[in-house]
């Protein structure tokens, strides 16, 4: 028995995004999803998305170009659009670079919420079929762990920003009034125990509960048309690709173990440690975005003390009621050991970032936002240290990941992909749903002759 891996999923998602496979190759941020991994990939035909998150408009405009230039407008890539609940100016700012560049398709991700931004951008443009029935210029796919979230984006865009945007004149009357004929996702990924942002909620209950209640809605709601659910989250292996077939998925979405590349924009240090990860090297820390409300990321523990020092920051914020009302012994380790800088210098850099980017956020600034922006700004600079691959400070490297590198290591171990300078990202994608194809058939097959 043979079963063609280009085969495996949806025949909608491949048409509706023109690849030749379900399989998508996830956004990370400040471009470690790089113009050249996205390119690599998009040549091949599978769908992936550059990482806009944390760059300034003028580096996603430049990579937009590029992308637009090779592989081109119809080839499946587009931009992950990462959800700024710090400072929304810039998901507006982004919307307008995407719009501006004809950038067809977003990966939404880390919402917590349904913003003006990603509202504007669905509904911009959109055309309407022979039969009346819109049909938008933007595709959305959103990546999402709660069933909650889920829902919002199976359904229509949120009436009262629709009505802002129009009142704003952002939307015209005619986008305004087809805004309730189509749900504001066409596919929503279900987010399992993944690296970066996660809920490490289990995957083998995360897809059913999502394609459930993607039926329950279309019930409710027949005019619609009901998003695709894919799977992302701890797919490292060909046997985790099956799983997530054989559950229902429509498509897979890979992350974290794309930073192990040749082409992924970070450095030959972090590739070295996660090439080198097993199952037990990982663990959970605050995410610097959302570190005030206590959302957590799945980093790489070994090689590093990230993980340990960014918990302990967090429990610093939450004990103490300032800066000033930590020990002195407190404060000198933080300045010694974790920033290498008085805590001084890191607030006076910090206020000089926001007094150009979003003045607003200083304004009736209380002494316990201050303290969780100067903690934040370790998050900023232990992402940095790993991107660029600063050797003296190892320790702090903070590196999105979870144990889908570990089986994805164990995998290619003793062959020609072990060392990740041969991990291309096209070849990785290739030998995965290969190998799934593999696993099903095998599977399939026991199942006949029993």
């Amino acid at each position: 028995m043979r079963i063609d891996p280009q085969r495996l999923g949806s025949a909608a998602f491949r048409a509706a995004h023109n690849a030749r496979a379900a399989y998508v190759l996830g956004g990370m941020v400040k471009g470690i999803s790089s113009v050249e991994l996205v390119r690599t990939a998009a040549r091949a035909g599978y769908l992936a998305f550059f990482g806009a998150g944390g760059l300034k408009p003028e580096r996603v405009r430049e990579a937009v170009a590029a992308l637009r230039d090779d592989p081109g407008p119809a080839a499946p890539w587009g931009v992950n659009f990462l959800h700024n609940a710090l400072i929304p100016g810039q998901e507006d700012a982004l919307a307008e670079v995407l719009l501006a560049g004809g950038v067809r398709c977003i990966e939404a991700s880390a919402f917590v919420r349904i913003t003006p931004a990603l509202v504007r951008y669905r509904l911009h443009g959109l055309g309407f079929a022979a039969d009346g029935r819109p049909v938008p210029h933007q595709r959305i796919l959103a990546k999402v762990s709660h069933p909650g979230m889920a829902r919002r984006f199976m359904l229509p865009p949120p009436p009262e920003i629709v009505a802002d945007l129009r009142a704003a004149n952002r939307l015209t009357a005619v986008e305004a009034e087809a805004a309730a004929a189509l749900p504001l996702a066409d596919d929503i990924c279900a987010e399992a125990d993944s690296g970066g942002h996660t809920d490490r909620r289990p995957a083998f209950a995360l897809i059913p509960a999502f394609l459930r209640l993607r039926d329950e809605t279309a019930r409710a709601h027949p005019h619609l048309s009901p998003p695709r659910i894919g799977a992302a989250g701890g797919i490292g292996a060909p046997e985790a690709v099956a799983a997530a077939f054989v559950l229902g998925a429509d498509f897979v979405l890979t992350g974290s173990i794309n930073q192990c590349t040749p082409e992924a924009g970070t450095s030959d240090a972090v590739k070295d440690l996660l090439a080198a990860a097993e199952a037990q090297d990982f663990d959970m820390a605050p995410a610097g975005d959302l570190f005030e409300i206590g959302a957590k990321v799945q980093v790489l523990k070994r090689g590093t003390l990230f993980a340990a020092r960014a918990n302990r920051l967090f429990e610093l914020y939450r004990a103490h009621a300032s800066l000033e009302d930590l020990p002195p012994e407190v404060l000198a380790e933080l300045e010694t050991r974790v920033f290498g800088r008085d805590l001084d210098a890191v607030w006076r850099e910090t206020a000089d970032y926001y007094r150009q980017a979003a003045p607003h956020v200083l304004a009736d600034l209380g002494p316990k936002q201050r303290m969780a922006m100067v903690f934040r700004w370790y998050f900023i600079h232990s992402q940095r240290l790993a991107q660029q691959g600063d050797l003296a400070g190892r320790v702090n490297f903070q590196i999105h990941c979870g144990p889908a590198m570990a089986a994805c290591n164990r995998w290619l171990a003793g062959t020609p992909w072990a060392d990740w300078r041969t991990r291309h990202v096209d070849t990785l994608a290739d030998q995965l749903l290969a190998g799934a194809a593999e696993v099903l058939a095998r599977r399939y097959a026991d199942f006949g002759a029993a």
